[in-house]
């Protein structure tokens, strides 16, 4: 029984560092409940898709990450900016 509560804990708290980050809670709570410590631990190291630029689709305006290349709504095709993102300028 006690084993159970620890990978309901991992799984949790891989679950959370992962929803903080912008990805799946369900995803990874079932990543950190089969692999404990490995799964916790990718969660903490995963990239945070809350800082990634993005971009709108010309077509539908959906709002996607800069490294999508096909519209998850629309399906178009979408060409990849020339131009860097305005919040990009003014760091430079």
């Amino acid at each position: 029984m006690e084993v159970v509560v620890i990978l309901f804990f991992f799984g949790l708290s891989a679950g959370v560092v992962a929803k903080i980050k912008g990805s799946s809670f369900f995803i990874w709570f079932m990543i950190g409940a089969v692999l404990p410590m490995i799964g916790t631990i990718a969660a903490v190291l995963y990239r945070n898709e809350r800082e990634e630029e993005r971009r709108t689709c010309p077509e539908c305006g959906t709002v996607l990450p800069l490294y999508v290349q096909v519209c998850t709504r629309c399906g178009r095709d979408l060409e990849f900016p020339e131009d860097p993102p305005p919040e990009a300028a003014g760091t430079a």
